[in-house]
């Protein structure tokens, strides 16, 4: 089942285990069984704590690896390979007592959690946002005794997936009941069940002294600004909606110099492990919702957030990002998650065997159409403009496939469904100004980005397009304030140039603040009362 060089990795690792481990297989005549079964055999020959026994799971191929005289333990219902492989192997090493990296206030908090919670999270193998889901509720369960969860390959057990109307991944279910649909990460689903979370974070957050800079996004851009700012020996500050940015959701990367090939939560991670390897205050899971600019030179900066709490710097480094532009037609928030997918590497295996429409001709639209098709039955590719946009060698192997059928001047106008899920789509001909209807189950939004910035109106220069509008320097229209990265005018969005503007907004705010002295802060007051 694993082949030598994994064998000899995972071996590795386990030596970490120190206390006793049960891999309890639940296992009819099937073939996954039997994969299972070998699975598991290889696994326990690897480590003299390791030991198979025979389990009694309703959900078959399943199995519990168990903390050998306790209830601690997690479930896989499903090979966990691909990207679930490192998902198996952490949940090794915590049950069998390894500790976790995760930070120890937020170790703390789960332990203490009030309640019986039991989830069940519907994964897929090629879903490069699952993982931190999986991972994130496995240690939960392996940190509080009253924390159940089975991690369950939606593709192996489809009748549930159908029953439970689970149309993207992952989602989680709470006590039988839906909880999360998406990428989410332990400090998430933590302040998701623990509602006094936000009230602690904010009351922390107001005591905190103002920054020399304080960065807005934890994408690449505000990871190299932070990196750049630290290393000047200046007080450092990253206030971030979801660390890593929209990288979380890239599925391969393989443009960035010096790195052949690497996948966005990866990438993610190690921005935000080089960004804690120096003296950096890294606020995450808080949403910025207004800038109230300096009244002069030198003065500070005030970052107003959701929670009520608000942040001071003297200068300021808006790295906001961008998001997945959407259709904005009825139907389509009605139905996301429950057809509209925008993610077809995630979400594609859930509509193995269906029709699918993908909406935009650009790059990431035939890159989608190409992929899905050869894993549903029927793909419709939907493009506005007259011609597709994406790259010569893309339409022609799009061209090539014999399941898909390619639709130019159309405008989505409507996306159908039963009330429970989607069941088709309305699109208008701009050639004959003509409406038609198409049948299917799921339909993948790809048309490109659009800027989070709309918090900035009214306070410094927009675009027309919604973007942050920079000099050379990375100056926005207020001084001391910069920005970097997607959410900006800079052309082509690409990760290697956001991380670029990300260190020169870094190095044009060190040099603003050396050239600006601070406002003694009893003066502004003074100044601001006048």
């Amino acid at each position: 089942m694993l082949d030598a060089n994994v064998t000899q990795q995972l071996k590795t690792y386990l030596v970490n285990i120190t206390q006793p481990i049960e891999l309890v297989a639940s296992l009819d005549d099937s073939p996954k069984s039997k994969e299972m079964g070998a699975l598991l055999t290889d696994i326990a020959a690897l480590s003299d704590k390791i030991a198979v026994v025979d389990g009694v799971d309703a959900r078959k191929p399943s199995f519990m690896i168990r903390r050998v005289g306790t209830d601690i333990g997690v479930r896989f219902a499903g090979l966990p390979m691909g990207h679930e492989f490192t998902s198996l192997v952490l949940a090794l090493l915590q049950v069998g007592g390894h500790p976790s990296k995760a930070a120890a206030d937020l170790i703390e908090q789960v332990k203490n959690l009030d309640g019986d919670f039991t989830f069940e999270t519907y994964f897929s193998l090629t879903c490069q946002n699952c993982p931190d889901v999986v991972q994130a509720l496995n240690l939960m369960a392996v940190l509080n005794p009253r924390i159940k969860h089975t991690a369950i390959d939606g593709a192996l057990f489809k009748a549930e997936v159908e029953e439970r109307k689970v149309m993207a991944v992952p989602t989680v279910f709470l006590n039988g009941e839906p909880f999360a649909s998406g990428r989410m990460e332990l400090e998430q689903i933590v302040a998701k069940i623990d509602t006094a979370a936000e009230g602690r974070a904010a009351a922390k957050i107001k005591t905190k002294a103002p920054f020399d800079v304080l960065i807005v996004g934890g994408g690449p851009a505000g990871a190299a600004a932070a990196i750049y700012t630290a290393r000047k020996g200046i007080r450092t500050g990253v206030v971030a909606e979801r660390f890593g940015g929209q990288v979380l959701d890239t599925m391969g990367i393989e443009n960035f110099a010096s790195v052949p090939h690497t996948e966005g939560p990866k990438f993610a991670a190690d921005l935000e492990r080089h960004v804690r390897d120096y003296d950096v205050d890294i606020m995450n899971l808080q949403r910025a919702e207004k800038v109230i600019p300096a009244s002069e030179a030198g003065g500070l900066h005030e970052v107003q957030l959701a929670n009520g709490a608000s942040l001071k710097t003297r200068t300021l480094i808006l790295s906001t990002g961008a998001r997945w532009r959407q259709m904005n037609v009825p139907g389509e928030d009605t139905y996301k998650n429950k057809g509209v997918a925008y993610c077809p590497h995630c979400d594609g295996p859930l509509f193995k065997g269906k029709r699918v429409a993908v909406i935009g001709g650009g790059n990431s639209g035939v890159e989608a159409a190409i992929d899905l098709a050869g894993i549903v039955a029927h793909v419709t590719l939907i493009e506005f403009d007259t011609d597709l946009r994406a790259d010569a060698v893309l339409q022609r192997k799009l061209a090539s496939l014999p399941n898909v059928k390619i639709i130019t001047s159309a405008l989505t106008t409507e996306v159908i469904g039963d009330g429970e899920k989607v069941s088709g789509l309305v699109y208008k001909d701009r050639n004959h100004d003509t409406l038609h209807e198409i049948e299917l189950e799921g339909i993948f939004v790809q048309i490109g980005l659009v800027p989070n910035t709309e918090f900035l109106r009214d306070t410094i220069a927009l675009s027309p397009r919604g973007e942050i509008e920079i000099d050379h320097r990375g100056e926005t229209s207020r001084p001391g304030i910069f920005a970097a990265g997607d959410a900006t005018t800079v052309p082509y969005k690409q990760i290697v140039i956001a991380a670029g503007d990300g260190a020169k907004a870094a190095l044009s705010a060190f040099d603003y603040l050396i050239r600006n002295e601070p406002v003694d802060a009893a003066e502004q007051e003074l100044v601001a009362a006048e």
